[in-house]
């Protein structure tokens, strides 16, 4: 019969543990059982038990047997939390951007890509029913079309009061509670403490400042200093940063090459990744040569870190740097004459 047929169609789509508005959609799915009569209504609630069961399958659940709830983000930094803490998001924005940009922990090959960041495949993310969305405040100007598919929670670091490192801890304790794994948080915590500690004992003595860039393109850098959590991890590793210029928001300043010829004392630290043509273009540069920062020690290259990110990217930036320094040469112009190592 069509009405029996359509109402368990929709009893499938919508009958989910922990859907928001599932009860409201059960008393709906009550009151047309009671009108397809008794018989019917039997019939639809055995489909409806066969439905719901693997929707809950659909939840995973780790070894203690909470289920884990279904999460999407389009913020890089959120599913860099979320994965170090063993509850990856379902579904990311611009997951190959999360790639060459984040570098760990790696997504899982299931995750979905939500396109770009900025503007999500809104049809895409209804159709994986997220039980929630997280974003940052960067994505407040789309939040009422994300709560047309699910509920939305923000988790901010950068337009949070407070020191960044204070802000970057706190905010992955509330991906904890969100997730259900608070415990979870509180080991990736100590993981990334105890992880910052060990890269410290393995840098060279005498370490000097660092000036850690990152290329805009041959003639900008990006600077990290004051209120980045670059800077604030250095600080944890005993290292001191030799830009003491103004930073935006997040922690940086955009400024042209030339302005590094103002720094005399420091060594410089490349972060990747470096876009396409810049390293040849560094290779042949005399102003690049010339500049005393640069010609204080070999340049040291490091692969790419989220400034902006989790827990993970102080972990990585520390280990990354301090395998830099150690296995820098001890003379030359090092990068980018000399191969860029790190993994």
């Amino acid at each position: 019969m069509p009405e029996l047929t359509a109402l368990v169609t929709f009893c499938k789509h919508h009958l989910r543990p922990g859907r928001p508005g599932v009860w409201a959609v059960a008393a709906a799915c009550a009151r047309l059982v009671a009108r397809v009569g008794l018989g019917a209504g039997l019939l639809l609630l055995l489909l409806m038990a066969g439905a719901v069961g693997p929707a809950a399958a659909d939840a995973s659940s780790d070894a203690s047997g909470k289920n884990t709830p279904r999460l999407a983000t389009l913020d890089w930094g959120i599913a860099q939390n979320l994965t170090a803490m063993g509850v990856p998001p379902i579904a990311v924005g611009q997951t190959a951007g999360y790639a060459t940009w984040v570098g760990a922990p790696p997504l899982p090959a299931k995750t979905r890509d939500l396109g770009l960041r900025a503007q999500p495949n809104l049809e895409l993310l209804s159709q994986l029913e997220p039980d929630r969305i997280l974003i940052t405040e960067m994505y407040r100007a789309i939040e009422p079309k994300l709560e047309r598919v699910a509920p939305v929670s923000t988790v901010d670091v950068y337009f949070t009061p407070g020191p960044v490192w204070h802000n970057t801890v706190a905010a992955a304790r509330k991906l904890g509670r969100i997730a259900g794994r608070p415990e979870a948080a509180e080991a990736l915590i100590r993981r990334t403490k105890k992880n910052i500690r060990d890269a410290a004992a393995r840098l060279p003595a005498n370490t000097a400042p660092l000036l850690v860039v990152q290329f805009a393109d041959f003639r900008h850098v990006r600077i990290y200093g004051r209120g980045s959590l670059i800077q604030a991890t250095m600080r944890r590793m005993g290292l001191e940063n030799a830009w003491h210029g103004k930073t935006t928001r997040w922690g940086m300043a955009v400024v042209p090459l030339s302005r590094l010829a103002q720094i005399e004392n420091g060594r410089v630290v490349v972060m990747g990744p470096v876009p396409v043509g810049v390293t040849d273009e560094i290779a042949a540069s005399r102003l690049w040569r010339s500049l005393p920062v640069v010609g204080n020690a070999p340049v040291v290259y490091i692969p790419e870190v989220w400034s902006f990110g989790g827990l993970p990217s102080a972990s990585r930036f520390a280990r990354l740097v301090a395998g830099a320094l150690r296995s820098a040469p001890a003379s030359g112009l090092g990068w980018p004459r000399q191969p860029a190592g790190g993994s």
